[in-house]
């Protein structure tokens, strides 16, 4: 039998969108601890893959949420348990392993860069070649909210890069995955985001919607065959 799926919410507000949708439609059983909640992460043995979704927080915080949070990650990198995080997820991700997380060159947020063209991300000859990413052809346009971003060491390996952030999807080991822009993304989330994230709150809210009609079907798509990519991944 499977083991459930463990889903980390950092932020009471950033669920885990299409992931979800894809876990119920192919009865995947999964389990979520809400961290803005102050609950407690389970012990990471229970789980057979762990995905750990954005917030409000950084990786640099030294209370004892983050401190607890990066430590499980440590031990899901040692028991090489299958690892997806998104935005802050990622930046966990590369802090827990010995990497540095940063101030963004440029802090980016929805879907149009300081130029006004589509924030895209660029897949690296790696990859192009890993099955996170089987079945897509880059470059994708992406919906950013991040103001930090990440510095690898020597042994991660770099998937996707971004014009004005460079280190956008990384790879540690054989299975653990973070990507800085967010795939999950659906249309109620995006709602719930553009109504109440104050760096949302400061762009055109009705040019934000008409961008997202414009491509979210291509988006879903890409978003869900990424997804389904990790789970296969991930032996489900």
């Amino acid at each position: 039998m499977r083991k459930e799926i463990l889903i980390v919410k950092n932020s009471i507000n950033e669920g885990p969108g299409l992931l979800e949708e894809i876990l119920k439609e192919k009865k995947i059983e999964y389990f979520i601890t809400e961290l803005g909640k102050r609950e407690k992460i389970p012990p990471v043995e229970n789980f057979g893959a762990v995905v750990i979704l954005g917030g409000l927080a950084s990786a640099n915080d030294t209370d004892e949420i983050m401190e607890n949070e990066l430590e499980f990650i440590r031990k899901v990198l040692r028991t090489e348990i299958p690892y997806l995080g998104i935005c802050l997820g990622l930046q966990t991700l590369v802090k827990a392993a010995g990497g540095k997380v940063v101030e963004s060159p440029v802090k980016e947020v929805g879907f149009l860069d300081p130029d006004g063209n589509n924030f895209t991300v660029e897949l690296t000859d790696g990859g192009k070649q890993d099955p996170l990413f089987e079945g897509l052809s880059s470059p994708f346009k992406v919906f950013h909210l991040h103001g930090e971003t990440v510095e690898l060491t020597d042994d991660m390996t770099l998937l996707a890069t971004g014009t004005f952030c460079n280190n956008q999807v990384v790879k540690i080991g054989s299975n653990a995955y973070g990507i800085q822009s967010h795939f999950e993304l659906t249309p109620q989330m995006f709602e719930d985001w553009i109504m109440g994230d104050p760096d949302l709150l400061k762009l055109d809210t009705e040019y934000l919607r008409s961008i997202f009609n414009e491509i979210k079907s291509e988006y879903t798509k890409t978003g869900k065959q990424l997804l389904n990519n990790f789970l296969r991944i991930a032996g489900y």
